[in-house]
């Protein structure tokens, strides 16, 4: 079962996270946590993000519209990089001849960047 933080719990443990700037980031939507009877509930992902959201705004100064922009490129990498896995476990399940036709077209697009 996953665990939740309450928003207290979760300004307790990021050091450089404070009551204002966590509803910053909840208002900009670049963190979506879960609403309960108890109040907004955060993830240990939630955590994550939030320590990232922290470490680019602090690092590079980036504004809410900026971050939001940052985490939405960040959540489609891991997308695309999700889809690249489940795509290769795919392909190795397939017959060695079909591995072999798709490897060779696939550098076939790589030389001319056409398929």
């Amino acid at each position: 079962m996953t665990r939740h933080f309450s928003e207290t719990e979760v300004v307790a443990i990021l050091d450089d996270l404070n009551p204002a700037r966590l509803r910053s980031f909840v208002a900009a939507r670049v963190v979506t946590p879960l609403q309960t009877p108890q109040g907004q509930a955060f993830s240990e992902a939630d955590l994550a993000r939030l320590q990232l959201l922290c470490d680019l705004s602090e690092v590079y100064d980036l504004p809410d519209d900026a971050l939001a922009m940052v985490m939405s490129l960040i959540d489609q990498l891991n997308t695309a990089r999700g889809d690249m896995r489940a795509l290769i476990q795919a392909v190795a399940t397939e017959p060695d001849e079909v591995r072999g036709r798709i490897m060779t077209h696939v550098r076939s697009i790589r030389v001319t960047g056409r398929g």
